[in-house]
């Protein structure tokens, strides 16, 4: 590569870098205006990448660096959202959230999965939007996403199914409270249990006031979690698939296992038991979704929207039911457990 090739390379590099980065910035504060926080920050900014498609000098530049952020941003973040999930808290307040969300996960992202595919769903797509719906949204539909090779369009047909069926399920669960008879630690709970991301689990909890807000936080928590255990047991699952299916043709294939969840879990604990890391653990946390909102952004300025239109009826349907199901298994264990 000539000094000339290098430096357009590099001219291109940066232009990925701060568009995505100010997409990541304009994700955050969009986010905290009303109604648009329950389509939380990580989705704004996907959405904004693709809205800059239009834009198609500057998307095109962009392009040059935008696999590299969507990969390596989404992991690093990924490891520092760790630090977020305060073990000690979770396993002192909310043992018996983090046995309820166990039970949850390992129904939901089995029956997610099955649904998904008698809607002829492709598996890639399937497990992704069943990991989505069934631990925490977007975050986990990237962590997946690792584990399986799932394509760009994949990764955001699933993250866009899973926040809209996130805030639907916002709106139906506050409309449901009065009807429920659940007190405002019980609705959190159900909250937490069955909604999609963070931001849709802490808005309908605090429909409930402090109290169904910081149950929902803990329930919700619970379920990411279990991210990166989930995201390690269907790497190897794809390993062999893929192994057996390279035995059947000839050829000899594998999937990684998604070892950044390591960092993932490495993080949490020292984020758990290190006093002295607790006055950088906000700082973690507010990088990690910003580098998440940039690897969201690179995901939008790559999507193909003619594949997202064709393939997102029958996913979205299935997940819808799945949805459903959720949701009445939440109520029926708080009514249960709680």
């Amino acid at each position: 590569m000539n000094i000339r090739n290098y430096d357009l390379y590099w001219r291109r590099a940066s232009i990925g870098f701060l568009v995505t980065l100010a997409c990541s910035f304009a994700g955050q504060a969009l986010a905290k205006l009303p109604g648009l926080s329950l389509i939380g920050h990580l989705v704004l900014a996907l959405i904004l990448g693709m809205c800059l498609q239009l834009l198609r000098p500057v998307a095109l530049s962009a392009q040059q660096s935008t696999p590299f952020i969507a990969n390596k941003f989404l992991r690093a973040g990924i490891i520092l959202l760790g630090f977020k999930l305060n073990l000690v808290i979770l396993m002192s307040a909310g043992l018996k959230s983090l046995e309820a969300a166990i039970f949850i996960v390992a129904v939901m992202i089995p029956l997610n999965y099955f649904v998904a595919r008698f809607f002829k769903v492709e598996h890639t797509l399937a497990l992704l939007t069943a990991c989505g719906c069934s631990i925490c949204g977007a975050a986990a539909v990237m962590g997946i996403a690792g584990a399986v090779k799932a394509k760009t369009d994949q990764s955001v047909l699933a993250v866009a199914i899973v926040a809209i069926l996130g805030t639907v399920f916002t709106l139906i669960e506050v409309t449901l409270q009065p009807v429920l008879g659940f007190n405002d630690t019980q609705f959190g709970v159900m909250a937490g249990l069955s909604l999609h991301e963070i931001a849709h689990a802490v808005a309908a909890g605090g429909a409930a006031g402090p109290a169904g807000t910081d149950s929902a936080i803990i329930a919700k928590l619970s379920r990411v979690l279990l991210l990166a255990p989930v995201a390690i047991i269907v790497g190897i699952f794809e390993a062999r698939r893929t192994r057996k299916q390279g035995a059947d043709n000839g050829s000899r294939m594998s999937v990684p296992v998604p070892w950044f969840m390591g960092g993932f879990i490495l993080a949490s604990a020292v984020g758990s038991y290190v006093p002295a890391i607790d006055a950088f653990v906000p700082s973690f946390v507010q990088l990690a979704y910003l580098l998440l909102g940039m690897a969201m952004a690179a995901l939008g300025l790559n999507v193909n929207f003619s594949v997202i239109l064709q393939k997102g009826f029958r996913p979205m349907i299935g997940a819808f039911l799945c949805s459903i199901v959720i949701m009445s298994l939440a109520i029926a264990i708080v009514h249960t457990w709680f």
